[in-house]
């Protein structure tokens, strides 16, 4: 099973048991939880830079959930997915 399929069933596992309409922070924790519990090393909500008039402003962006050092989950808990939230996931 590849690590895009667990992701996936991970998270349908949790929207099964949690349902609907929880803030995102629930379900990121509840996520993180269940990824370490199948064997996959997690960090949260990581600090990204940025740069501003040629200054590195350290607390620019966050990663909700770093999977193996190589994937990044974005936890959303909307209705419907706006183009705002596309853009940040590209960002």
């Amino acid at each position: 099973m590849n690590c895009l399929t667990k992701f996936i069933g991970v998270a349908l596992k949790i929207h099964k048991a949690l349902g609907p309409g929880l803030l995102e922070s629930v379900y990121e924790t509840a996520l993180a939880h269940d990824l370490q519990e199948i064997g996959l090393t997690i960090r949260r909500q990581i600090s990204l830079p940025f740069y501003y008039k040629d200054i590195k402003m350290e607390d620019g962006f966050r990663m909700d959930i770093l999977v193996n050092e190589k994937v990044i989950i974005e936890c959303k808990s909307v209705d419907q997915l706006a183009p705002v939230h596309f853009s940040q996931v590209l960002t």
